[in-house]
């Protein structure tokens, strides 16, 4: 049985936590503080490091492509969170797909690699919902864990990256090291520092700049329920196994209500047909990521591609075996706007309103059941 986190400060050794600067790795070091846990961090001089700001936590240098740095950072910790990965959504060159590989799977085989080696104990690594299998008949229906990647269709170097990250994670169990994958979702909520890609739509929507959408829909996870998946992952989680964790299946036509009623910024009315959008990707992909790599890409053809497929996640395991009890996404929508608006002061539009005050405990922790939500949330695209 893994130790949970109040036993890890017990012990007197840090937890070590890479990614801590992104978004889930954020919320993650916020919450592992709160609940008095010792931590190290392993961050890369060269990333915004400005989540640590002012935080009590050991800070070491390094990448986890290089092994023997990892190994190092690592060495007396007890206790593993391997959140850290190169998130894309565009084919782009030779070069960017190499840093994919590079990052995610070199990466985290470097990082469990360390782990046995230093004795580290228990690994939880962040999976993706994008490595998960669908009913290729029938691709929206809700999926769960043992359903098999299908590689034989067009993938984006990133979902093929987080299916060879499980590879490594069986292979490590296989040879008797204990990892637990948490699959995360479509991650929204406060405390994104870096910021992520759906943080910089939430942005330019209530800066005026969203002006149309596109059909299709996603599941999308509180940041506060995927760091939650985490802990129940290190907690009882079974070794070599992976589980799901999702708030709310959305379309982005119930996403725009929610960021319209977050920002008082009225949600656009023109739809772009899918299809129309995804053939306009695909030539402007095609051209940024030659000539203009830097280019921040909103609707790339992988984003449309799942977006269209409308997959559904299926969340049995991981509330019958770690006692998972989602949240809502109503709530981390309201968290994110008043995160950019405030902190980060991205939100400059004098017709965005002010963030609501925060809801009570109690409140934010009372959710709908699994049925309520989906209805709640088809009903109103």
């Amino acid at each position: 049985m893994a130790a949970n986190s109040s036993q890890k400060a017990d012990s007197g050794a840090p937890v070590f936590v890479t990614g801590a600067a992104g978004h889930v790795g954020a919320n993650l070091v916020r919450r592992l503080l709160d609940d008095g846990v010792k931590l190290r961090v392993l961050l890369r001089e060269e990333d915004n490091n400005a989540a640590m700001d002012g935080l009590d936590v050991e800070r070491a240098w390094g990448d986890i492509r290089d092994l023997d740095a990892t190994r190092r950072a690592m060495d007396g910790c007890q206790g593993v969170y391997h959140v850290a990965a190169k998130i894309s959504t565009i084919e782009g060159n030779l070069a960017h797909r190499r840093e994919i590989y590079d990052c995610n799977v070199i990466g985290t085989r470097n990082l469990l690699r360390a782990a046995r080696e230093v004795e580290a104990g228990r690994v939880v690594v962040t999976g993706s919902f994008s490595a998960v299998g669908y009913d290729l008949d029938n691709p929206s229906a809700p999926s769960e864990e043992t359903m098999i990647y299908f590689p034989m269709e067009r993938t984006m170097p990133y979902e093929r990256s987080k299916t060879l990250v499980e590879h490594e994670c069986l292979r490590a169990a296989a040879l008797g090291q204990e990892v637990v994958i948490a699959t995360c979702c479509a991650v929204v909520g406060g405390a994104d520092f870096f910021p992520s890609r759906l943080g910089r739509t939430l942005c330019a929507y209530s800066n005026g700049k969203l002006r149309a959408y596109i059909d299709g829909g996603f599941e999308f996870v509180n940041v506060r329920d995927i760091v939650q998946g985490h802990l129940l992952c290190m907690e009882k989680g079974r070794s070599g196994q992976k589980y799901i964790f999702s708030t709310e299946y959305l379309t982005i036509s119930n996403l725009l209500n929610l960021w319209e009623e977050a920002s008082g910024v009225p949600r656009p009315n023109r739809r772009v047909p899918t299809n129309l959008m995804y053939v306009f990707s695909e030539i402007a992909s095609f051209y940024l990521s030659r000539f203009h790599p830097d280019f921040p890409q909103r609707f790339t053809p992988g984003a449309i591609r799942l977006l269209k497929r409308c997959h559904h996640a299926n969340l049995t395991k991981a509330k019958t075996e770690l006692g998972y009890q989602p949240t809502t996404i109503r709530d981390a929508v309201h968290e994110a706007y008043a995160f950019h608006y405030h902190e980060r002061k991205a939100i400059n539009n004098p017709n965005a309103k002010p963030p609501r005050k925060a809801a009570p405990a109690a409140a934010v922790a009372t959710a709908p059941d699994e049925g309520a939500r989906v209805a709640a949330g088809e009903g109103s695209a």
